[in-house]
């Protein structure tokens, strides 16, 4: 108890001193909440996440015995936004995650997903590759007559031609959904594992199905918390029942190190819905295992 408090760590992801760019890892909120189709709030994400990881702190992942704290990594604060303006926004996000090198992005709803693919296709010069965990397929051409919002983010990446189909992989997926549009995304080659498949597997064989698919490709992690339960999630915009439980997601995360990762974010962490803060807690420890996996 002689030692610091973890409250009175600085107010960043894992309390890191660092705010400039020149470390290897950003750390940028993104409090962009305009592309949600049900519940809003998700503009309150980036604190709450950065608030729970300073139960993060103290020491390594026994998983890597690597400490995230130390991979060296800078928290930019928040990114700006054009406000009530979600074209506009989109350019803003765009332009501040072009000047990044490895950035790690706390959401925020999922519409931020679109404006970072854009920049790191741009950094790595042609496709990604994609693990993308979540209830939904977010391959919806517009929500509700919305084209950009955070159920139509992975169409317009795939046909602006941001991440190859081919090399993505959705863990999590069970919410209702036209069957044109579940099976757009077949055709276009994406590797679905639902929740089922989760749950009657094993994240260690999830993990090795998710590595077969993106092999050595440049690759990006966007995790939309309500691919977890809502009993391991609540504070979320959109929650379906019969999710992952936290021990699966972190599972099959934990196992996917040596590929090649270039950015991740974590998204639609709605605080005013969250229940003793396990949400933020949850989509801290995702962005805690990503830096523990990236050699």
């Amino acid at each position: 108890m002689a030692t610091i408090p973890t409250f009175a760590l600085p107010p960043t992801f894992l309390g890191t001193p660092h705010t400039d760019p020149g470390q290897r890892f950003q750390i940028a909120g993104i409090p962009f909440d305009l592309g949600v189709t049900n519940r809003s709030g998700a503009r309150q994400g980036p604190a709450a996440i950065r608030a729970a990881s300073r139960m993060l702190v103290d020491g390594d992942n026994p998983a890597t015995w690597r400490d995230p704290a130390q991979a060296g990594i800078a928290d930019l604060g928040n990114f700006a936004l054009a406000l009530g303006d979600i074209p506009g926004s989109m350019t803003l996000i765009e332009q501040q995650a072009l000047a990044c090198s490895h950035l790690i992005a706390l959401g925020g709803d999922h519409t931020i997903a679109l404006p970072l693919l854009r920049a790191l296709s741009k950094r790595v010069g042609g496709k990604l590759a994609l693990v993308h965990f979540d209830a939904h397929v977010d391959t919806w051409p517009d929500n509700f007559g919305q084209a950009i919002a955070h159920g139509s983010v992975f169409y317009h990446a795939i046909t602006e031609g941001l991440v190859d189909p081919g090399r993505m992989v959705q863990i999590g997926i069970r919410s209702p959904v036209s069957r044109d549009i579940y099976e757009w995304g077949i055709a276009q080659g994406i590797t679905v594992i639902s929740a089922e498949d989760v749950h009657l597997s094993n994240p260690a064989a999830v993990a090795d199905r998710i590595r077969a698919v993106i092999g050595s490709h440049p690759a990006y992690l966007s995790f939309d918390i309500d691919a977890l339960d809502p009993a391991f999630a609540p504070g979320t915009g959109t929650p379906e029942v019969g999710g992952l439980a936290s021990w699966q997601a972190m599972g099959i995360l934990k196992r996917l190190d040596g590929l090649d990762w270039r950015g991740m974010d974590v998204v639609e962490v709605l605080p005013a819905h969250d229940v003793a803060e396990i949400t933020a807690l949850a989509a801290a420890t995702v962005a805690w295992n990503y830096l523990s996996i990236v050699t």
